[in-house]
């Protein structure tokens, strides 16, 4: 839609900004891709403009333009899934969260969302070939170039050049050109995995098979499986993944992933975006066994279940006795979003030999007061992320078991038996009061 064939001008931030128009919806894309000049160009002239919307995913940096609106009396953010520093807005009010399962967002650009008026995006400088690559976030970036009214790339020489699928935008269909700051993508370190983490890990590691196919999440407890799997004997692992992570890539650079058995581009790490150290954006660079693409080829689950023994493993925060996740938020408060969760799992319980694995720790603290992560019922207005009809594995520091096959009471006590030893009691007391396990049930257990 945008880009006309011709060479696009190169102009400056200032002048870039001053293309925004009061009322317009802007797309600042996803992750390290968000722009920075342009976003402080912008933030200048907040005060002259009212209703302008800005859509993105995954903030890693400060938004200048919205920080400099604290009252959101004249820009409005929306958000894909939230990162920490959208979480802080949304709580002050001032970020909306769109929900949906993040490998259909191509399709929702394309099918459900009226033409972005702009998009700006950080792209590494043109190849002899004219294109500018994403770098190391593909995500819905295609689906945003053939949708907006104007494209603007803001250059960025310190990205690694990634390898992949539609990751890049040609010159032809670039409206405008900034001359970016120069700054290497954020980094997002991993916090160091603890006895939870390592006990959680050492019962999923168990379930791993030579030539299973890996999709590790966020967080301590699934980059500790990837930490465990650095130790083990098994040869042959591949990659396919929606967030490519430190993990992951240490696995790599330990010469534990080959690839070999992947049916759908073997021999390669196949993700849609990175966020991790600049250990792993350097091992990105110019690699060719990495391969970088869209959100939907990377998470829908008839993709997905293509290669064999396929291993999903994500965090919760809250597991009820029906044995649904609650992944996304607590109570009405919005936390990050449904992600590609739910489409991973079904993708690997469709896999041949494939298992999906929810974990959790037993317990959190709050306000000093140690409260159960499995519970009865879910906090009202708490969204449930993955139904209790595809939960497969659930695992906690206490154990692990597979819900499909059981019942309701053989759910419970299955999930009463993950849960910390304080609260286990309780549990099977609230479990028979409710009708969860009827009185004198003698299920297996």
């Amino acid at each position: 839609m945008a880009g006309s064939g011709k060479s696009p001008r190169t102009i400056s931030a200032d002048q870039a900004a001053a293309l925004v128009k009061s009322g317009m919806w802007l797309d600042y894309a996803c992750g390290i891709s968000q722009p920075d000049v342009f976003d402080a160009a912008l933030a200048s002239r907040i005060p002259e403009l009212h209703d302008v919307k800005i859509r993105a995913c995954l903030t890693v940096r400060p938004r200048l333009a919205i920080e400099a609106d604290p009252d959101g009396q004249h820009v409005h953010y929306f958000n894909w899934h939230f990162s920490g520093y959208d979480r802080k807005l949304h709580d002050q009010g001032r970020c909306n969260y769109l929900p949906l399962n993040l490998g259909e967002t191509p399709d929702y650009y394309r099918r459900f969302i009226d033409p972005p008026d702009i998009l700006i995006i950080k792209a590494c400088p043109p190849d002899e070939n004219g294109f500018f690559n994403f770098s190391a976030t593909n995500m819905w970036h295609r689906a945003l170039v053939e949708r907006s009214r104007i494209v603007i790339v803001e250059t960025t020489p310190n990205y690694p050049y990634v390898h992949g699928d539609q990751n890049a935008v040609h010159t032809s269909e670039i409206d405008f050109i900034i001359e970016g700051d120069g700054l290497t993508p954020t980094e997002l370190k991993n916090p160091a995995a603890g006895d939870v983490d390592r006990a959680v890990a050492r019962f999923i590691a168990n379930e791993i098979d030579d030539g299973a196919c890996l999709q590790i999440g966020i967080g301590g407890m699934p980059n500790a499986v990837c930490s465990l799997l650095m130790d083990s004997h098994i040869p042959n692992m591949g990659v396919h993944t929606e967030m490519l992570t430190d993990g992951i890539v240490d696995l790599y650079r330990a010469g534990k992933i080959s690839g070999s058995a992947k049916r759908l581009n073997p021999g390669k790490v196949t993700f849609t975006f990175a966020m991790g150290s600049q250990t792993t954006f350097d091992t990105l660079h110019n690699n060719t066994d990495f391969h970088c693409t869209p959100v939907d080829y990377t998470n829908s689950p008839h993709i997905i279940m293509q290669n064999d023994k396929v291993i999903s493993i994500n965090n919760t925060t809250k597991v009820d006795l029906q044995g649904q996740a609650a992944s996304e938020s607590d109570g009405h408060r919005h936390i990050s979003g449904t992600g590609g969760q739910l489409q991973f799992v079904r993708g690997a319980y469709a896999s041949k030999g494939g298992k999906s694995f929810i974990c959790l720790s037993s317990t959190y603290e709050r306000k000093g007061v140690r409260q159960s992560r499995i519970v009865l019922d879910l906090n009202p207005g708490t969204i449930v992320t993955t139904p209790r009809s595809d939960v497969m594995y659930v695992v906690t520091e206490y154990g692990i078991t597979n819900l499909k096959g059981k019942s309701v009471a053989e759910r419970a006590r299955a999930l009463i038996a993950l849960a910390h030893p304080d609260f286990r009691e309780g549990l099977e007391r609230q479990a028979y009061e409710s009708g969860a396990i009827p009185k004198g049930f003698s299920g297996r257990t």
